[in-house]
């Protein structure tokens, strides 16, 4: 099997996997993986991602026009801005998961930083989120958002849309993918309930001894978000 039929193929089992699991609805979502020639796959527009073809998945070239397959995705520009400004990435996931939609409605998210570090898989998987304001779906205008941020995140919340998560491939960027969304299921559940999150020591443990990106830390609020102030301390009990 070649690299591209086999890309083909993990582009099809990744999204029955969200599709099956509720993670995105009818024929929302899409999805890209970056080829090696500069160009990509898609998913169609239209397309459920629970019954891709691989035989019928978008083919682009370099410059985004279609090489093969069925009409790609309308929202192409925002994919295209964020590979642009994120060298790194190899894939890129857009949902319209439910918590994640839910989260970028609430009038107190801060864009800067749309999820606070509650768990030690959000910063390792995802690091930080930016939520950008509301588009209509595949409006161009999204792309100068997206570049807007300067490739400092590889996680953009679309408000009252979804996410878009890029990954250095699409494993990778389906787990970011699926822990933003737990996440923001965690912060549905306790908003209000001023949560003990993770401290900045303790974020700045996880990015030291992770090699995340220290922006990661840098940006992350003081202040008195956990009682437990060790980022070793093992307990479950604090006070």
């Amino acid at each position: 099997m070649s690299d591209e039929s086999r890309l083909r193929e993990t582009i099809c089992q990744f999204g029955r996997s969200l599709f099956e699991r509720g993670l995105t609805a009818g024929s929302s979502g899409n999805i890209s993986i970056r080829l090696s020639d500069g160009g990509w796959l898609t998913t169609p527009t239209n397309s459920s991602l629970g019954f891709l073809d691989p035989a019928r998945l978008s083919k682009l070239d370099s410059d985004g026009r279609l090489v093969s397959g069925d009409a790609p995705t309308k929202e192409l520009p925002l994919h295209s801005a964020l590979y642009a400004t994120r060298g790194d990435a190899g894939a890129i996931v857009h949902l319209h998961s439910t918590h994640s939609v839910a989260v970028s409605m609430l009038p107190d998210v801060d864009p800067a930083n749309a999820l606070p570090p509650m768990t030690a898989y959000y910063v390792m998987r995802v690091g930080r989120t930016a939520l950008v304001p509301y588009y209509r779906p595949g409006d161009p205008a999204v792309a100068d958002a997206i570049r807007g941020l300067a490739g400092k995140y590889s996680a953009v919340l679309l408000a009252n849309h979804g996410p878009v998560v890029a990954g250095k491939d699409l494993e990778a960027a389906v787990y970011a993918t699926e822990e933003l969304e737990e996440t923001a299921k965690l912060r549905l559940l306790l908003h209000g309930l001023n949560p003990r999150l993770l401290t900045r020591a303790q974020v700045r443990d996880l990015v030291t001894h992770f090699k995340l990106d220290e922006a990661i830390a840098e940006e992350t609020p003081d202040g008195p978000q956990e009682c437990c102030s060790s980022p070793h301390h093992h307990s479950h009990k604090c006070g």
